[in-house]
């Protein structure tokens, strides 16, 4: 069972990009890097523990030579120094315009490899293959690419599309348990904005979500590829009305105000980001509900969701809320000293809303705690 969908790019009628989601896909990788580069040679770029697992079934029939920087695992990763090593790294093995990187891993591999594919001579060939559940749904489709600084997550970037995402459900069986449910954070997302996307999808996912719990959970090949597709497709519609973020695609940031602040606030170290993720949602429910935009049925509804698969988390009792409330402002959706809110309006719907008083949102992040 193999999935193909497309990724249509606004800002450029001819071009376009695949996602192919099947399992077992490794053991034909080489043929499927043909047919979307024309390279002499590849830079792989992985971390340590994807490479114990994966690295040698995923280049064990390449077809062409290829050079390997391997990360330590971890967000810590994503850094300037890091950066600049890997393009050095890509320079002494004469990488060249022509050639292609390939990112094997999870979320922070595939920013870091698309920031350096977009930077190094101008901009080179770029695959994704994602190996967590989160990189499958959400950061490896739609081309953004960054690294961390100091001050803040993600604040070197640009976008920068693949020209391929190849996704192999199979990394899926050796995924531990508390990135598998972050990556199902990012899922219960799109499931709350799902009719907001505009899509054409064919299927409810909070439905989906309701009633195949079991198999997700224990990661069955086919509802994962069909859970994944979902995703996809959600997210490639919202892409393809709003590739830079000027509107629509801000909505992909529902639970992430409250959650980029919660990283912001514990170094992040104390959270994965889908269980930052997971707060931030109940947080845009509280809200919502607070300041009477759904009902409280829908707002119970969907805490109900999160609590079925086991993504209920607290926020420490030593952390003050008003610095949670002040990181909301180092936040890239922060303008005009307004901090960006995506909020629950309609079953499956969202809106964008920047005018929220301090007072409200403190009174969240108080519930948060309990």
């Amino acid at each position: 069972m193999i999935e193909h969908l497309e990724v249509k790019i606004p800002s450029s009628s001819a071009f376009s990009y695949p996602i192919i989601i099947g399992e077992d896909l490794f053991s034909r990788v080489s043929e499927l890097l043909l047919d979307f580069s024309s390279s002499s040679k590849y830079l792989i770029i992985t971390d340590q523990n994807v490479s114990d697992l994966y690295l040698k079934s995923f280049t064990n029939k390449l077809s062409k030579p290829f050079s390997l920087f391997t990360l330590v695992a971890g967000e810590e990763s994503k850094n300037l120094n890091n950066f600049a090593l890997i393009c050095s790294f890509a320079a002494q093995k004469k990488i060249e315009r022509i050639d292609t990187i390939i990112a094997l891993g999870g979320g922070v591999v595939g920013d870091i490899s698309g920031f350096v594919a977009s930077t190094y001579e101008r901009g080179i060939n770029f695959i994704q293959v994602p190996t967590t559940l989160l990189s499958m749904v959400d950061s490896s489709i739609g081309g953004k690419v960054a690294i961390n600084l100091p001050e803040g997550k993600n604040m070197l970037g640009t976008f920068y599309h693949p020209r391929a995402i190849i996704t192999d459900v199979s990394t899926l069986r050796t995924l531990p348990e508390r990135e598998l449910k972050t990556g199902l954070a990012e899922i219960l997302k799109y499931a709350f904005l799902a009719k907001s996307c505009n899509s054409l999808i064919d299927k409810d996912l909070i439905k989906y979500l309701q009633t195949n719990k079991e198999n997700i959970l224990s990661r069955d090949p086919k509802s994962m590829i069909e859970l994944i597709r979902i995703c996809a497709i959600l997210k490639a519609s919202i892409i393809n009305q709003d590739e830079k973020e000027k509107g629509l695609r801000a909505i992909l940031n529902l639970g992430h105000t409250f959650g980029h602040a919660l990283e912001n606030v514990t170094n992040y170290t104390y959270y994965t980001h889908g269980e930052a993720v997971a707060i931030g949602l109940k947080g845009a429910f509280l809200l919502s509900a607070q300041k009477k935009l759904i009902s409280e049925e829908y707002k119970d509804e969907a805490l109900k969701l999160l609590s079925f698969y086991n993504l209920e988390y607290k926020i420490p009792e030593n952390i003050s809320s008003n610095s949670i409330y002040e990181a909301m402002f180092h936040d890239k959706k922060t303008t005009h000293n307004k901090i960006t809110f995506i909020l629950p309006t309609a079953e499956a719907e969202v809106g964008i809303f920047s005018s929220v008083l301090k007072e409200e949102v403190i009174q969240v992040i108080d519930k948060l705690k309990r």
